[in-house]
């Protein structure tokens, strides 16, 4: 996903996409903070190591008062509205607040420090402030508007200009620009408490993450079923732990987390049923009750989202948040999520019966298959069905290796090169920095990776930028800074790095995303890279992920880390056919977050304070469920892509992206897998950004709108 804590969101709000980035002058002795100058480091990069925490709150503050001061610039000139004068001039203001605060987010992201979570909860509400400050500034607004009703008439627009116009103004009528008198004033208040809010409940989730309450403190002979690697991971965890607590290592302890890459494994390998059960409610209480309690919150949250749809004349958030999207309405969105249930239900049942009947031969006729039993019977099925199991892949995904076989991708289908550059200042010992290098030689931009887990690090993977791609007025491409971050699992002594195959499309999601924003070709930053409507945005990372079970493209890379050899085309068939046995539940499984975010932006009263979320949840997954819901054990609570990522009456643009990406890789099956046409049809979407409205793009490139029916085929339901 893309970094969906993005502080350009939180900054944003519901300005959306709207742009920051210009060249702004330079604050009187602030000459040593590079974030308020300008990156010193290589190509404007930042140079992380004489950063202190303070300078990013002083870059963000900087950055506020000097966009104020552009905002007025703007405003109390005397010369009549223009696209240049106003809107241009708008999209280009702020680039010391979106260098700070770019740089802020993804640190404080990457790394759980405390401090940086302090200084962005200290320094939000002057963030949402400026924000609506605005946003509801009657004086820009006037000027907006005057360019936007004269666009017709204007000969001198190119299309770019004239798309920015139409977004702009679009973005500020949805933010509240329309508004007047008291619906103003409580916007902004409503804005206000919603961006704390947010914060909050993202920290929260980070935190309880974190919580040493929140693991397993095992001893070997619990760790049946474990491959010696992962166990190896848990004995360094464990030391680990035991050091920080300054405690001497005991030798026979092993430490399992809620984080993934602990969590993940030991659901789906470990033989101890009451482990399983114990660290699911470890995972799926957290942030309910006690230091990081995110009920009430996500309550209020849901209340003032609909407030702030009332204001708009909406009758629910979803209503008013979907109108700027591909889906345009909850009923479409609805009857999208319908039509994958209707035909994802019966197969999703049939599989869980299968690994129901599985279980028993070794269980007994009493077994019933639950939430905790679903990674660990399925993993067992799919060995035994199809004689394949995730680890069997491993040997064949060497970390090194997947990083050219996945860099390599873009070099096959658009002639990018990638070169690692040591001399570009990162942010952690485990990142590394290249610059990306388009099929003429030229530079591209500069990608920063970030591929391990450590202590206090957000969970999951994402991409973000430090600095968008944008053009000055006379053409000149600033380049764009690409970050993508993932959770592996670091190296044990002298051993590989060996991922499974999942970590490999998670990786491949992630590059899909970068080369999104590496590829942009826009003048303006609000419409550059990934500044795309929410449910056309995941198509070019789910894009990338159909390469893994194509031997032509694996040839490249997949070879055995100690024979040498390619892997076999056996061994990929038996992954497609595990992968589509458990199509349906996954399908089914998103459903369920998905139906869950439309049922929190679709209520047309409050939320009440007595209300039990626990029903309120079970309510609206029960349509889509796959397992009985368990007393204490929520999503909501700690549901950060709608609560606070930016995917509020949006999380249905997963299934929505993929619908589109199996269909945009269905002309790259028909046409080869890697022809140039269809490659550079597909590049001209990527380098497009927001410049053109998607459907268009997608039409252009395929020839006809989407289907599911490519999904379907590719999920073995059709």
């Amino acid at each position: 996903m893309i970094n969906d804590s993005d502080m350009r969101k939180l900054f944003m709000g519901s300005l959306a996409a709207l742009s920051l980035l210009t060249f702004a002058s330079e604050a009187e002795g602030a000459k040593s903070n590079p974030l308020i100058t300008g990156g010193t480091g290589i190509y404007g990069t930042l140079p992380f190591t004489t950063l202190q925490p303070s300078d990013y709150e002083e870059g963000v503050m900087e950055g506020i008062r000097l966009r104020n001061a552009e905002i007025a610039s703007i405003v109390n000139q005397r010369s009549v509205p223009t696209f240049e004068n106003t809107i241009a001039a708008l999209d280009r203001s702020g680039e010391v607040l979106t260098r700070s605060i770019l740089a802020l987010s993804n640190l404080e992201n990457a790394s759980g420090d405390t401090v940086m979570m302090n200084i962005l909860a200290k320094i939000t509400p002057a963030l949402s402030q400026h924000q609506t400050d605005v946003i509801l500034n009657e004086g820009l607004w006037n000027r907006i508007k005057q360019v936007y009703d004269l666009r017709d008439k204007d000969t001198t627009l190119n299309p770019e200009q004239k798309r920015l116009i139409e977004e702009t103004y679009e973005n500020f009528i949805v933010s509240g620009a329309g508004l007047e008198g008291e619906a103003r004033e409580k916007y902004r208040k409503l804005s206000s408490e919603l961006s704390d809010l947010n914060v909050k409940f993202s920290q929260n989730v980070s935190n309880a993450m974190k919580d040493p309450a929140r693991a397993l403190w095992l001893k070997e002979s619990d760790l049946d079923g474990i491959p010696a690697d992962i166990k190896a991971s848990y004995r360094e965890a464990a030391k680990e732990a035991l050091e920080a607590e300054g405690k001497a290592d005991d030798g026979v302890s092993y430490l399992v987390t809620v984080f993934a890459p602990s969590y993940s494994p030991f659901m789906k390998y470990s033989s101890r049923r009451d482990l399983r059960k114990q660290l699911y409610d470890l995972y799926s209480s957290r942030n309910i009750g006690g230091e990081f309690d995110n009920v009430q919150i996500l309550k209020d949250i849901a209340n003032i989202r609909l407030e702030i749809a009332r204001l708009m004349g909406k009758k629910s958030y979803a209503e008013y948040s979907l109108q700027t999207t591909m889906a345009k309405t909850p009923e479409a969105v609805m009857d999208f999520l319908e039509n994958l249930r209707k035909n994802y239900s019966e197969p999703m049942k049939k599989e869980l019966a299968e690994i129901e009947d599985y279980a028993r031969k070794s269980e007994g006729d009493d077994f019933k298959l639950e939430a905790w039993d679903y990674s660990y019977w399925s993993d067992k099925l799919k060995s035994d069905r199809y004689a394949f199991n995730d680890e069997d892949m491993k040997p064949y995904f060497e970390l090194e290796n997947t990083i050219n076989g996945v860099f390599g991708l873009a070099t096959k289908l658009y002639g990018y090169k990638f070169k690692e550059n040591k001399n570009i200042e990162v942010y952690h010992p485990d990142v590394k920095a290249y610059e990306v290098y388009e099929k003429d030689g030229k530079l591209l931009g500069v990608l920063y990776a970030d591929f391990f887990y450590r202590a206090g690090k957000s969970p999951g993977a994402w991409m973000t930028e430090f600095r968008p791609e944008t053009k000055n007025d006379e053409g000149k491409k600033s380049i764009p800074l690409i970050s993508i971050v993932c959770n592996f699992s670091k190296p044990v002594g002298n051993e590989p790095v060996l991922l499974t195959p999942y970590e490999v499309e998670t990786f491949l999601h992630e590059f899909g995303h970068a080369l999104h924003g590496l590829s942009s070709e826009a003048t303006y930053e609000s419409l550059s890279g990934t500044n795309v409507k929410h449910d056309f945005v995941e198509l070019f990372s789910q894009f990338n992920e159909n390469f893994l079970t194509e031997k032509e493209y694996l040839d490249g890379f997949a070879k055995h880390y100690k024979t040498g050899k390619k892997m076999p085309q056996s061994l990929i068939d038996k992954f497609v056919k595990a992968s589509q046995y458990g199509a349906a539940y996954a399908c089914m499984r998103q459903l369920g977050f998905g139906y869950l975010d439309m049922a929190y932006h679709t209520i047309e009263e409050p939320l009440r304070a007595s209300q039990d979320i626990f029903i309120f949840e079970k309510d609206a997954q029960d349509p889509v469920r796959c397992f009985e819901a368990v007393e204490g054990c929520m999503t909501s609570p700690s549901f950060g892509h709608i609560f606070s990522g930016g995917y509020a009456a949006g999380y249905y643009g997963y299934k929505w992206s993929e619908a589109l990406d199996a269909d945009a890789f269905a002309a790259f099956k028909e046409n080869g897998l890697f022809d140039k046409k269809t490659a550079d049809k597909f590049h001209k979407m990527l380098q497009s950004g927001n410049t053109v409205d998607p459907m268009v793009l997608y039409v252009e490139f395929r020839g006809k709108e989407p289907t599911v029916d490519a999904l379907m085929k590719r999920d073995g339901i059709k």
